[in-house]
């Protein structure tokens, strides 16, 4: 008996802990959210046409040189 009381006091514990470092966390507003999202897909796609334009440089020098 001694055992289960115990370990009810130990997930009050970690349910109480949790909370209070729930209460830590700083959560972005939705002005940052937009921002830092905004900048993720535009580095994306401008990565993407970076790398886009490499394959085809890549390939297209590729096809030049198998066909000398």
């Amino acid at each position: 008996m001694g055992s289960e009381k115990n370990i009810e006091t130990q997930k009050t514990s970690w349910v109480t802990g949790l909370k209070a470092e729930f209460r830590k966390i700083i959560w972005p507003t939705k002005e940052n959210v937009a921002k830092e999202t905004t900048a993720v897909v535009i580095t994306s796609i401008i990565l993407g046409l970076i790398i886009a334009m490499l394959d085809f440089i890549i390939q297209y020098g590729v096809n030049f040189l198998v066909g000398l």
